[in-house]
Parts: C-alpha cells; sequence; structure tokens
C-alpha cells in the first residue's frame, strides 16, 4: 500500500518535507521502531480516544502510554476511553489496520500531542502502512503539527 491520499494531499497542502523511510514489515509500534531501526522516543504513535462528543487522536512517543486522566484534563472532557479497532477501522478505511498515521487533522480529527516528542531531532510518523515512515526534523514535525493542541499526558510504559 502506498501513503494514503488524504495524507499525501493534507502534507502536500502544508508544504511539508518529509522523507519516506521502507521497514520490514511490523505489527506494533514497539517492532515498527526496531524494524526501522529506529529509538521508540522518536516514533510518534496515535492513540485514539473518545467521548459522547466524538474522538480527539492522542499522539505520543512510542514508548508511552497515554494518562487519560491527564488527558481529560489536557482536552476538559470527562469519559474519554480508548476507541475500538472497529472504530478506528471505520475511520481510517484507506490505511491499513492498526497502521493509523499521527496526523488526525487530515481526517478532520482534533488532535493533541505530548510535548516530549518535540524534545526528539527527528520524528518517525506511520504511514498509513506497515511497512513506511515518514521521517521529518523537528521544526517539519512542529510545522506540521502547529494546528494541533499540545501538552503532557503520557507515562512511561513498565
Amino acid at each position: 500500500m502506498s501513503i494514503p491520499t488524504r495524507l499525501s494531499s493534507y502534507l502536500e497542502q502544508l508544504g511539508t518535507r518529509y522523507d519516506v523511510c521502507a521497514h520490514d514489515w511490523s505489527r506494533s509500534s514497539a517492532e515498527t521502531a526496531r524494524a526501522a531501526h529506529v529509538l521508540p522516543s522518536q516514533l510518534a504513535k496515535p492513540v485514539l480516544v473518545e467521548d459522547d462528543d466524538g474522538c480527539v487522536m492522542a499522539v505520543i512517543p512510542a514508548d508511552k502510554a497515554v494518562t487519560l486522566r491527564e488527558l481529560s484534563r489536557a482536552l476538559g472532557r470527562d469519559g474519554l476511553r480508548l476507541s475500538d479497532e472497529n472504530r478506528i477501522s471505520e475511520l481510517f478505511q484507506d490505511c491499513d489496520r492498526g497502521a493509523m498515521p499521527p496526523v488526525g487533522m487530515a481526517w478532520g480529527i482534533e488532535t493533541i500531542v505530548d510535548d516530549e516528542l518535540e524534545a526528539n531531532d527527528v520524528v518517525y510518523l506511520e504511514a498509513g502502512d506497515h511497512q513506511r515512515l515518514l521521517r521529518m526534523t523537528r521544526d517539519q514535525f512542529r510545522e506540521l503539527m502547529r494546528g494541533a493542541r499540545h501538552g503532557h499526558f503520557c507515562k512511561t510504559l513498565h
């Protein structure tokens, strides 16, 4: 599969510069980082959450987990829960199952980015399949995420 048209059009519209990095097929963020030989802290992992008001995409480093309490506080919303795979597949039909890009804005989904990601010189993003990452500099990533909310709402995985 190639990069979804919706994502490539969005990146082009913003003038986002990036490199495409191929890697062996992987099924999780941790596996992707290993296959692509990148630090998990440099890989932007999307986590889709929802409540009665709709979905929000939280973008965190791949070696972290979302703290729903902190995320709810940052967004001023109660009752946030993780979205299930069926809901994610419904919204990201043009992506391989389990490989949604961390650019919810391209799909009209409110996005919030954890500040820890912007501490990296380089950030990698899933490209919509299980074999490609987009590589961009911190400045390119910041520019891409300029329209997203920012905060701190992740914790280290155990």
